[in-house]
């Protein structure tokens, strides 16, 4: 019988990332990593989630804190809070947990999880991606998902403010 307890189970702080990490590894799973603001979930990010998620046992995303989210994207962002896009996140069945952090990039939690994969989309090279160097030093690989043109956030929000 399925609860909709375990979407909760997978928004996990740092700490509790830490202890399913050790129990993951333990069992020989490999880990998929990637991150990103998910502010309006769209087509693109369902593409790029399932493609992550090919990759490895176990997918993880690092989620942008509100904070974050507003130094990057500006003040009028995000439209929906860090735990509701985390709680969204969480119910999709190719993700396995969700940690919110609130630097700039993901480095430090990168550098903590040591992912085997860690993914991004296609706008990116892998010399800018935030701790891609400590996971090529670490035996991991950097994969860069191509991305489904035609769909954004930034697009949406354009759409909804002016829809003519």
């Amino acid at each position: 019988m399925r609860t909709g307890n375990t979407i909760f189970h997978k928004i996990l702080s740092p700490q509790e990332l830490q202890r399913k990490l050790a129990q993951w590894r333990t069992a020989g799973k490999t880990i998929s990593f990637t991150n990103g603001c998910f502010d309006i979930l769209h087509e693109g990010h369902i593409a790029s989630l399932s493609e992550a998620a090919k990759h490895a046992d176990l997918l993880i995303i690092g989620l942008n804190a509100d904070a974050s989210v507003k130094r990057l994207k500006g003040d009028a962002r995000p439209i929906n809070n860090e735990n509701s896009r985390a709680l969204i996140l969480a119910s999709l069945s190719m993700v396995d947990a969700v940690v919110i952090f609130s630097e700039d990039t993901p480095r430090d939690l990168i550098v903590n999880i040591k992912p085997d994969f860690l993914v991004k989309g296609g706008d990116y090279k892998v010399e800018d991606i935030a701790g891609a160097n400590e996971v090529l030093e670490a035996g991991g690989k950097v994969i860069i998902n191509p991305i489904i043109e035609g769909f954004s956030t930034t697009g949406i929000i354009k759409k909804l403010q002016d829809p003519c």
